[in-house]
Protein backbone atom coordinates (compact mmCIF):
# COMPACT_ATOMS: atom_id res chain seq x y z
CA UNK A 1 0.00 0.00 0.00
CA UNK A 2 1.12 3.41 -0.96
CA UNK A 3 0.46 6.85 0.87
CA UNK A 4 0.27 10.31 -1.23
CA UNK A 5 0.67 12.93 0.71
CA UNK A 6 0.91 16.03 -1.61
CA UNK A 7 0.08 19.91 -1.48
CA UNK A 8 -1.73 21.73 -4.28
CA UNK A 9 -0.94 25.29 -4.80
CA UNK A 10 -2.34 27.45 -7.75
CA UNK A 11 0.12 29.53 -9.71
CA UNK A 12 0.60 33.20 -10.40
CA UNK A 13 2.98 33.34 -13.53
CA UNK A 14 4.92 31.24 -15.85
CA UNK A 15 8.21 31.63 -14.83
CA UNK A 16 8.43 27.75 -14.12
CA UNK A 17 8.09 26.78 -17.61
CA UNK A 18 11.65 28.33 -17.61
CA UNK A 19 13.38 24.42 -17.14
CA UNK A 20 10.25 22.09 -17.22
CA UNK A 21 9.85 19.26 -18.93
CA UNK A 22 6.45 18.21 -20.09
CA UNK A 23 3.91 15.36 -20.96
CA UNK A 24 0.26 15.32 -22.20
CA UNK A 25 -1.83 13.79 -19.75
CA UNK A 26 -5.45 12.17 -20.30
CA UNK A 27 -7.88 10.81 -17.71
CA UNK A 28 -11.26 9.80 -16.56
CA UNK A 29 -12.94 8.67 -13.38
CA UNK A 30 -14.54 5.02 -13.42
CA UNK A 31 -15.98 6.34 -9.81
CA UNK A 32 -16.13 9.63 -7.83
CA UNK A 33 -17.67 7.87 -4.77
CA UNK A 34 -17.62 9.62 -1.72
CA UNK A 35 -13.99 8.61 -0.28
CA UNK A 36 -12.70 6.76 -2.88
CA UNK A 37 -12.01 7.17 -6.46
CA UNK A 38 -10.86 5.16 -9.25
CA UNK A 39 -9.09 6.47 -12.26
CA UNK A 40 -7.57 5.77 -15.84
CA UNK A 41 -5.11 7.83 -16.98
CA UNK A 42 -3.25 7.80 -20.56
CA UNK A 43 0.36 9.31 -20.34
CA UNK A 44 1.46 9.68 -23.83
CA UNK A 45 1.99 5.92 -24.87
CA UNK A 46 1.69 4.52 -21.21
CA UNK A 47 -2.03 3.79 -19.41
CA UNK A 48 -2.25 3.60 -15.35
CA UNK A 49 -5.42 2.25 -13.26
CA UNK A 50 -5.66 4.95 -10.04
CA UNK A 51 -7.50 3.54 -6.95
CA UNK A 52 -7.34 6.75 -4.57
CA UNK A 53 -8.83 6.42 -0.72
CA UNK A 54 -10.77 9.47 1.07
CA UNK A 55 -8.25 11.82 2.25
CA UNK A 56 -6.93 12.22 5.75
CA UNK A 57 -4.86 15.00 7.78
CA UNK A 58 -5.89 17.37 5.14
CA UNK A 59 -3.16 16.33 2.22
CA UNK A 60 -2.80 12.38 2.73
CA UNK A 61 -4.40 9.17 1.52
CA UNK A 62 -4.00 5.70 0.11
CA UNK A 63 -3.30 5.22 -3.12
CA UNK A 64 -2.65 2.06 -5.28
CA UNK A 65 -1.64 2.38 -9.33
CA UNK A 66 -1.12 -0.05 -11.58
CA UNK A 67 0.38 0.00 -15.38
CA UNK A 68 -2.07 -1.23 -17.69
CA UNK A 69 -2.04 -1.84 -21.54
CA UNK A 70 -2.18 1.62 -23.32
CA UNK A 71 -5.02 0.03 -25.87
CA UNK A 72 -7.01 -1.13 -22.55
CA UNK A 73 -6.70 2.51 -21.39
CA UNK A 74 -7.32 4.06 -24.01
CA UNK A 75 -10.88 2.29 -24.63
CA UNK A 76 -11.45 2.58 -21.36
CA UNK A 77 -11.53 6.38 -21.75
CA UNK A 78 -13.87 6.24 -24.43
CA UNK A 79 -16.54 4.07 -23.61
CA UNK A 80 -16.30 3.95 -19.63
CA UNK A 81 -15.23 6.70 -18.08
CA UNK A 82 -17.35 9.40 -17.40
CA UNK A 83 -17.17 12.58 -19.87
CA UNK A 84 -15.80 14.96 -20.26
CA UNK A 85 -11.94 13.92 -20.05
CA UNK A 86 -9.49 15.74 -18.56
CA UNK A 87 -6.70 16.97 -20.46
CA UNK A 88 -3.92 18.78 -19.40
CA UNK A 89 0.17 18.66 -20.07
CA UNK A 90 1.75 17.93 -16.55
CA UNK A 91 4.71 19.81 -16.05
CA UNK A 92 8.13 18.49 -13.85
CA UNK A 93 9.88 21.46 -12.29
CA UNK A 94 13.35 21.16 -9.97
CA UNK A 95 13.24 23.61 -7.29
CA UNK A 96 15.06 23.42 -4.51
CA UNK A 97 15.81 19.86 -4.11
CA UNK A 98 12.32 18.74 -4.64
CA UNK A 99 10.23 17.99 -7.84
CA UNK A 100 7.00 20.13 -8.43
CA UNK A 101 4.30 18.66 -10.67
CA UNK A 102 2.68 22.03 -12.79
CA UNK A 103 -0.48 21.01 -14.21
CA UNK A 104 -1.56 23.31 -17.20
CA UNK A 105 -5.10 22.22 -17.62
CA UNK A 106 -6.60 22.36 -21.06
CA UNK A 107 -10.12 22.45 -22.63
CA UNK A 108 -13.04 23.75 -20.54
CA UNK A 109 -10.95 23.50 -17.62
CA UNK A 110 -8.66 26.02 -19.39
CA UNK A 111 -6.68 28.67 -18.37
CA UNK A 112 -6.57 26.92 -14.43
CA UNK A 113 -3.00 25.98 -13.40
CA UNK A 114 -2.31 24.12 -10.72
CA UNK A 115 1.28 23.11 -8.95
CA UNK A 116 1.32 20.18 -6.79
CA UNK A 117 4.45 18.53 -4.08
CA UNK A 118 4.60 15.04 -3.20
CA UNK A 119 5.59 14.95 0.25
CA UNK A 120 6.95 11.91 2.62
CA UNK A 121 5.47 12.81 5.66
CA UNK A 122 2.59 15.57 6.11
CA UNK A 123 4.81 17.37 8.66
CA UNK A 124 7.74 18.06 5.87
CA UNK A 125 9.04 21.56 5.24
CA UNK A 126 9.86 22.84 1.99
CA UNK A 127 10.45 26.05 0.35
CA UNK A 128 7.64 27.72 -1.93
CA UNK A 129 9.07 28.92 -5.17
CA UNK A 130 7.64 32.50 -6.22
CA UNK A 131 5.37 31.75 -8.61
CA UNK A 132 3.21 29.87 -6.10
CA UNK A 133 0.19 31.73 -5.44
CA UNK A 134 -2.46 30.25 -2.57
CA UNK A 135 -2.83 26.66 -1.18
CA UNK A 136 -5.69 24.60 -2.56
CA UNK A 137 -5.08 21.52 -0.81
CA UNK A 138 -7.92 21.07 1.24
CA UNK A 139 -10.53 22.57 -1.46
CA UNK A 140 -12.30 19.74 -3.41
CA UNK A 141 -13.40 21.83 -6.19
CA UNK A 142 -9.71 21.87 -7.41
CA UNK A 143 -9.71 17.92 -7.47
CA UNK A 144 -9.36 16.40 -10.70
CA UNK A 145 -12.33 14.39 -10.38
CA UNK A 146 -14.51 17.94 -9.45
CA UNK A 147 -13.15 19.52 -12.45
CA UNK A 148 -14.72 16.82 -15.22
CA UNK A 149 -18.08 17.26 -13.34
CA UNK A 150 -17.81 21.03 -13.17
CA UNK A 151 -15.04 22.34 -14.98
CA UNK A 152 -13.23 25.88 -14.12
CA UNK A 153 -14.31 27.98 -16.64
CA UNK A 154 -18.28 27.47 -15.46
CA UNK A 155 -17.23 28.41 -12.17
CA UNK A 156 -18.62 31.69 -11.23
Amino acid sequence: MAVEIERKFLVKNDTWKENATVKRYSQGYLSRQQGRTVRVRRVEEKAFLTIKGPTSHGCSRKEYEYEIPVRDGQELLETLCEQPLIEKNRYLVNFAGMVWEVDEFLGENSPLVVAEIELESVGQQFEKPDWLAEEVTGDIRYYNSSLCVTPYSKWK
